[in-house]
């Protein structure tokens, strides 16, 4: 398919609802590049942990926001992320990291820092871009927003298939905890931005899902 080189796709939405396998799949039919936004907080958030930063400080998070190395590998195939050289790709998946990434993430000097690289990523056009304020605050001109969402069953089944087979009750639980604090947070909460469209995969496939972006992508081109 052919696409205009410098075409953005923003894509938000819940933990869960399938946007990195979506956004990868979407990106690789259309010859664009990905961008997985998440996984940079979780990469900063990664950091904070293995320098024994307290992640429940702001300010010391902040005061050391600056530090890190990132670079995101922006292949939809072989999508990468490494922190001062190194790749972490499997190690920003941990339990720890999952439970430290929320407040991470809403500390101001953090996302002013990443939504700087991001921008300068998406700023050379020709890619799809999923993360949780990307169509609201980070390319708010994006020629394409959607917000991807499903129901929180749907979301933790997923997911603790996606963990091998984790206790459903506390992968909802801790979906809905995520949810609260990244809706409520006071920097870029999630939220759906102007002119998205809203996309909710809870009874779609997610070749039904790609197929749905996909055809709103070459509407909107």
């Amino acid at each position: 398919m052919n696409v205009p080189v410098n075409v953005v796709v923003a894509v938000d939405g819940t933990s869960g609802s399938g946007k990195s396998s979506t956004c990868r799949a979407v990106a690789d039919r259309l010859g664009l590049r990905y961008l997985d936004t998440g996984a940079q907080y979780r990469a900063i958030t990664w950091w904070m942990l293995r320098e024994g930063v307290d992640v429940h400080d702001a300010e010391a998070v902040a005061a050391r926001a600056g530090e890190p190395v990132l670079v995101s590998g922006t292949d939809p195939l072989a999508p990468s992320i490494t922190v001062d050289g190194v790749d972490v790709s499997v190690e920003i998946r941990s339990d720890e990291v999952n439970g430290a990434v929320s407040p991470v993430s809403a500390v101001p000097a953090v996302r002013s820092r990443l939504v700087d690289l991001q921008r300068a990523l998406i700023g050379t056009g020709g890619i799809v871009v999923e993360g949780r304020d990307i169509g609201s605050v980070v390319w708010p001109q994006a020629e394409l927003k959607v917000y991807l969402t499903a129901d929180p069953a749907a979301r933790a089944a997923r997911r603790a298939l996606e963990n091998g087979g984790a206790d459903l009750t506390a992968t909802q639980e801790s979906l809905l905890a995520r949810d609260k604090i990244d809706s409520g947070r006071a920097v870029a909460p999630l939220t759906m931005a102007d002119g998205a469209v809203h996309v909710d995969s809870t009874d779609l496939t997610l070749d039904e899902v790609v197929e749905l972006v996909v055809g709103l992508v070459m509407e909107r081109v």
